[in-house]
């Protein structure tokens, strides 16, 4: 099992199981973030859990719902009415190395001078190739 939450304390929640995990370069995760890269582990919705505290919500899209924590602000995880999973920061991990991002996604809108400096699988876009099917 994952934990994590947020900065202050709030907000936490558990993670049963990883489906995927990595970078998103998209412009909207880069504001949420106010990085220019963030990094997302992904879990199937019945397997994510908040047992502490009641997060706060905007939708960040048509489709894409934020969640956070409003004392602190912490970005914590978004939900996608397009699929059935949960992308959570891995940055509000209790322990961020336990989880190591596997791709990279909207790399057509990756900041010019962030640097890739890995060999992972890259896509121009968020279609992401199944887990099991990526060379790498």
């Amino acid at each position: 099992m994952i934990r994590g939450g947020c900065y202050c304390g709030r907000i936490r929640y558990e993670v049963d199981s990883v489906f995927d995990a990595g970078y998103c370069h998209c412009r909207i995760c880069q504001r949420i973030s106010g990085a220019p890269v963030y990094a997302g582990v992904v879990t199937p919705n019945s397997d994510f859990r908040v047992v502490a505290g009641q997060p706060a919500s905007f939708a960040s899209s048509e489709h894409a719902t934020r969640w956070f924590c409003s004392i602190c602000g912490t970005h914590l995880y978004c939900t996608d009415t397009r699929n059935d999973y949960v992308s959570v920061g891995i940055g509000t991990l209790d322990e961020p190395e336990s989880v190591a991002p596997k791709i990279h996604q909207w790399t057509g809108s990756k900041i010019a001078w962030f640097e890739i400096a890995d060999d992972l699988p890259r896509v121009a876009d968020g279609t992401l190739p199944h887990p099991a099917k990526r060379n790498s």
